[in-house]
């Protein structure tokens, strides 16, 4: 950057921003950093006693903060109809929901960015649930200006794709077996269906097929076969999953032809989890007990990937453990808070 006089400042670039002081009145920039000076400013900064500016010397070897968020963006995102820019501001970009969705991040590349120094992203958790207009990340430089050779090492450090994504929930042939030898024989209402049914309805899905059947694993296997002959896209199993002598559900769905990824998940309430799937790319889950009383469970994690057609792994499964305690908060933006979060940011 460089000193000039203020009355020789039209066309350059601010380096710093320029506050202005009336007592009582205000105490605001009137010009912030990065500000293109127009010929009816120079009256203005020469009332606030800015005789004399910084301001940016071209140098072929750096970029200007603007210019260089816009590289931040290009490595961001791909796609202007589900990941829509902001306007650049002072220096920084933000992102927000083309639509409702499953927010994906490559959080390595994310983190090799940000340990290049000197720039800045940050984002929402991963394999978030959003909705349309949600804010999802914002990008900056740290100084006014930075190399142009810093700017290739963070494009070489991200090539190979976008690091944000957002995938779209499509709508799917769900099926819901109900199990348990008590609700079989009306010992007790089923309270578990109502429960699925408007878990299913937020991603505007309803149920196709349905069966209620006893503590029996060959007569839930068989359900389970029926289902996908009948295109069931995601079939879910209701209760019977804990280690109890009684409980045939996870057997049941084992017996069925499908490639197992867990019966376990790292997550309270919601441990005895079963996620597999079939070979045409079905779902089919063994829900426990939990998700028909509490509020938010593991099934609340999983559920928006499968909607938008994200198969889970078990290292991901795995790694819900950190976070993934739920606490009962009232404020929740589950999973996007860890399931610990008491007040909305």
């Amino acid at each position: 950057m460089k000193i000039i006089k203020t009355e020789e400042a039209e066309g350059h670039i601010l380096c710093h921003d320029i506050t202005q002081i009336i007592k009582g009145v205000t105490k605001d920039a009137v010009f912030r950093k990065g500000h293109v000076v127009q010929k009816e400013d120079i009256p203005v900064l020469l009332s606030v006693g800015k005789d004399h500016l910084y301001v940016w010397e071209n140098d072929e070897t750096k970029l200007h903060e603007d210019d260089a968020a816009r590289v931040l963006l290009s490595l961001s995102a791909d796609d202007e109809e589900s990941l829509i820019p902001g306007e650049v501001k002072e220096g920084k970009i933000e992102l927000k929901a083309g639509y409702d969705g499953l927010f994906k991040v490559d959080s390595n590349k994310l983190r090799k960015l940000n340990s290049l120094g000197e720039m800045m992203i940050a984002s929402r958790h991963g394999n978030t649930p959003v909705k349309k207009g949600d804010k999802l990340a914002g990008m900056r430089v740290i100084p006014l200006v930075i190399e142009k050779e810093k700017m290739e090492r963070a494009k070489e450090t991200c090539k190979g794709g976008a690091i944000f994504h957002l995938l779209p929930y499509r709508k799917r042939k769900c099926a819901l077996i109900t199990t348990g030898n008590e609700v079989f024989h009306h010992r007790i209402e089923d309270t578990f269906s109502p429960v699925i049914e408007a878990k299913l309805a937020e991603f505007g899905c309803g149920i196709s097929f349905r069966q209620t059947c006893p503590d029996d694993p060959q007569v839930i296997t068989e359900a389970i076969k029926k289902a996908l002959d009948e295109r069931a896209e995601l079939v879910i199993c209701t209760g019977g999953m804990s280690v109890d002598p009684d409980d045939k559900t996870p057997l049941a769905i084992k017996n069925s032809g499908v490639r197992v990824v867990t019966y376990g998940a790292p997550v309270l309430p919601g441990a005895m989890l079963m996620l597999s799937y079939a070979e045409n790319g079905a779902c089919v889950v063994g829900l426990p007990g939990c998700v028909m009383y509490a509020r938010r469970t593991v099934f609340d994690l999983i559920l928006p990937r499968i909607m938008a057609d994200d198969a889970v792994s078990f290292e991901e499964l795995a790694a819900l453990g950190e976070g993934g305690l739920c606490l009962g908060c009232e404020v929740c933006r589950y999973p996007d808070c860890s399931l610990g979060k008491t007040t909305a940011f």
